[in-house]
């Protein structure tokens, strides 16, 4: 079985002490890096566990945090958070670079080949990333379909995945047609996967199980089928081998 090591990791972003979540492969060189952003809440052991798991795949995995430690279950709470943040690329780039930088300054990492992989607020950034000029292998953002500012997607230098329920309220037909608009204009290597019947957050076990925004659940087959394209976007762009 292989071997995981993990540790926490506190940095700096967004005026916060931002606690993250690093875990290691087996081994002792390089190894390709992805970036993981957690939902709208925050960084919560789902996050933890996925880069538990894109360890044991041969990814040296960061989980960043978006509000210095806290994870909220407050719905309104957490909005009066995100909302803020989310209209204001440059925040969202900030946290997105500081998390980077800790990934890249860990001797495993081979700091070439990094995709940004993030869920709601966290695809968010993942994609701001990309519209900031960061030279990534993958970019994808799941119930993250924001759009950016204008002509900034052309900036983004890889293939981008996105996936988003087809009963999400929160990530309308609207806003996935914005987004697909701006990433083909853009001449992004995009592609998109619409689950279908899933609501918002439907990749998260906990959607659905306490007082959460209404157009919130969980779908567990989608999730399971959302992991396994997030799995094939990094061995297609980001092999961990050669």
């Amino acid at each position: 079985m292989t071997t995981v090591t993990t540790r926490t990791v506190e940095y700096p972003a967004d005026g916060l002490t931002m606690i993250g979540h690093l875990a290691l492969p087996a081994g002792v060189g390089r190894r390709p890096a992805v970036l993981l952003g957690p939902e709208g809440p925050g960084l919560d052991d789902v996050q933890r566990r996925r880069a538990d798991a894109l360890a044991e795949f041969g990814y040296v995995a960061l989980a960043f945090d978006i509000h210095g430690g806290r994870w909220f279950t407050d719905p309104q709470e957490m909005l009066e958070r995100c909302m803020p943040l989310l209209a204001d690329p440059d925040r969202m780039r900030d946290i997105g670079h500081a998390a980077l930088d800790v990934l890249r300054a860990e001797p495993r990492t081979d700091p070439d080949r990094i995709a940004a992989i993030g869920y709601g607020t966290g695809g968010a950034i993942a994609l701001e990333l990309g519209r900031a000029g960061v030279e990534l292998r993958a970019i994808g953002t799941i119930n993250g379909l924001i759009t950016g500012r204008p002509g900034e997607a052309a900036r983004i230098r890889c293939p981008v995945w996105a996936g988003v329920g087809s009963e999400d309220p929160i990530q309308p037909p609207a806003q996935r047609d914005a987004f697909a608009a701006e990433m083909q204009a853009a001449g992004v290597d995009w592609r998109m996967v619409v689950y279908g019947g899933a609501l918002h957050a439907f990749h998260h076990p906990m959607a659905g199980t306490e007082t959460l925004l209404p157009g919130v659940g969980p779908h567990p087959r989608h999730a399971q089928r959302a992991w396994h394209d997030v799995i094939d976007l990094l061995a297609e762009c980001l092999p961990v081998s050669g």
